[in-house]
């Protein structure tokens, strides 16, 4: 049997009449409430008659002086007074007569100073020096005298070190200095080698022995 609805209970036919009648009654309260005016209680003041009438409250400014500092008292100072009174049991006096001082002699010169100039360093000469006793006595020497560094060698450090130096006239070894450097432990160690060198045979020149500039290298190599 199918079911019929009543259409006298069907409220969806008064859905478009109420919808616009709550919208004339939004726009209409809307518009009443742009359209209201307050009343004035108090007028506002006519700018354009150029009225200084103003309600302004004056707020009193006072300017407070700090109060004077006083500074602290000065005492005098302590005046102490020493008795001149006080006896010296033993008074020296040295007595100088400048009759009986002694005479300085003026120093006289033979001659103008001489001033001393060091013989010239040669990078080359006719004879050059050599460590006494040849080359062979020279590695023997860094063999048994050569020091090879415990950390560089943990560490695997091994070159070949440039030393220059200076062998003057007498044999003698000065001005020890690293050309090229390979570690600082190594390098210290090929200075000390040649500084503790003994005396070389000196270079000659022109039959003079001289004053020459060499480098030779040490080499540091691990087995």
């Amino acid at each position: 049997m199918e079911l019929k609805k009543n259409i006298g209970s069907d409220l969806r036919r008064w859905q478009g009449p109420l919808l616009n009648l709550g919208l004339m009654i939004s726009v209409g309260a809307v518009l009443v409430a742009f359209e209201w005016k307050a009343e004035e209680e108090n007028p506002l003041l006519d700018i354009s008659k150029g009225t200084t009438e103003w309600d302004t409250e004056i707020v009193p400014i006072t300017i407070q002086n700090p109060p004077p500092v006083t500074p602290p008292p000065v005492s005098p100072p302590e005046i102490k007074i020493i008795d001149n009174d006080i006896k010296v049991d033993q008074v020296f006096t040295i007595d100088i007569n400048p009759n009986e001082a002694e005479i300085i002699p003026p120093v006289e010169l033979a001659g103008p100073p001489t001033v001393e100039v060091a013989d010239e360093i040669l990078d080359f000469s006719e004879v050059p020096a050599e460590f006494a006793g040849g080359m062979d006595a020279w590695y023997k020497y860094l063999r048994g005298n050569l020091n090879y560094p415990r950390q560089a060698q943990r560490m695997g450090i091994d070159g070949t070190v440039l030393v220059r130096f200076v062998v003057n006239t007498d044999g003698g070894i000065q001005d020890v200095e690293v050309v090229r450097q390979v570690d600082p432990a190594l390098d210290k160690a090929a200075m000390d080698a040649v500084l503790n060198s003994p005396n070389w045979k000196a270079a000659r020149h022109h039959g003079k022995p001289v004053r020459v500039r060499m480098t030779i290298p040490i080499k540091f190599k691990l087995n």
